[in-house]
């Protein structure tokens, strides 16, 4: 008698075993693997369940040589910040087994520094079959265009929008970092200043560019900025200058956790309280904000669904997928407790 649990052998399953358990050909198990539409939904749902009962998984190196494909997608990157790229690289992950596909991940250099002849020369050496590509590099000129001269599928996360990308995730951080300045101004402050990221990187110029507008519709300038880049020893060196000035702001935007985490520590090193004489907001709502002693105040960036929702593109693309609309992220700004009202002298 066949025993569903175990192969014949007594070893792993294999496809001859689903055929036998299905009462169906070698062929037709291998259709249902590929997703081949040529089969009907009751032989589909009997093949299905014998591959659940004997526990079979099919070989990648099989279903490679049958499709043509690699069943790998890259991931590239050239961000420091080790929260942000765990939660992506979960997200990913969770959506690309569940689809039978393995994540490689790939840093990268950006700007003029050959970003994107080395993250060619990784798609043909990798044999991925297509590539999220997260900010900064989404934005490295030219990044989109040689992607797609190579016919490589790829998905961009990015604030603005990019020629060429198969598809794009948009995250509007202009709108997000302007809701962030009306929170201070609704608040009461007058006196409000920011932490900018790189201004060389798109987040970075997105964020500040709407933070200083929604000022400008308030008839406010910035009371100071300094620059840092988007780590905590820079943010931390941006907050003594701002702190230092006379008179001081009572409220800073900085433009992203880490810098906002490096702003409380520098407040704290001078007796500041937070939020008493000083508001502060970061921006991505990574893990590090409900650690943080107040709670941080910050733009929530649903990371993992926004990783979720790329693979699920890239792997519709890879498997033949037409739709190449924007997808979006919705981002809001999550009150904790390092920003309130103004100081009474403020």
């Amino acid at each position: 008698m066949f025993d569903l649990s175990r192969g014949r052998s007594g070893t792993e399953p294999t496809i001859n075993d689903v055929a036998a358990a299905a009462g169906v050909s070698i062929r037709t198990v291998s259709r249902v693997l590929n997703n081949s539409p040529k089969v009907n939904d009751e032989t589909r749902t009997r093949i299905k369940e014998a591959i659940a009962s004997l526990g079979f998984r099919p070989s990648a190196r099989a279903r490679g040589l049958a499709t043509g494909r690699s069943y790998l997608i890259g991931a590239i990157h050239n961000d420091r910040n080790a929260l942000v790229i765990d939660t992506i690289q979960r997200g990913i992950v969770a959506e690309a087994s569940a689809r039978g596909y393995e994540l490689v991940v790939h840093p990268t250099p950006t700007g003029n520094d050959g970003s994107v002849e080395d993250v060619l020369d990784f798609v043909h050496r990798s044999r991925v079959d297509g590539v999220i590509v997260m900010p900064p590099v989404s934005g490295v000129a030219g990044m989109g265009q040689a992607l797609a001269e190579a016919k490589v599928p790829a998905v961009a996360l990015s604030a603005v929008a990019i020629p060429d990308f198969s598809s794009i995730l948009l995250s509007d951080e202009r709108a997000s970092a302007a809701e962030v300045a009306r929170h201070f101004i609704a608040h009461g402050h007058r006196r409000i200043a920011l932490i900018n990221g790189p201004l060389s990187v798109v987040s970075a110029a997105e964020r500040r560019a709407g933070f200083v507008a929604a000022l400008a519709e308030a008839g406010l300038d910035p009371a100071g900025e300094a620059e840092g880049d988007y780590d905590f020893d820079s943010g931390f060196a941006a907050a003594e200058k701002l702190l230092a000035l006379d008179p001081r702001p009572t409220a800073i935007f900085a433009a992203n956790d880490i810098m906002a985490a490096a702003l409380l520590k520098a407040a704290a090193a001078r007796s500041i309280a937070v939020p008493a004489e000083l508001s502060v907001v970061g921006f991505d709502g990574s893990a590090i904000a409900r650690m943080l002693a107040p709670a941080l105040t910050t733009v929530a960036r649903p990371l993992g669904d926004m990783a979720v929702q790329a693979t699920r593109r890239l792997i519709d693309l890879i498997e033949g997928g037409d739709d190449r609309s924007d997808l979006a992220a919705v981002l809001r700004l999550v009150e904790g407790g390092s920003s309130g009202a103004v100081p009474a002298e403020g």
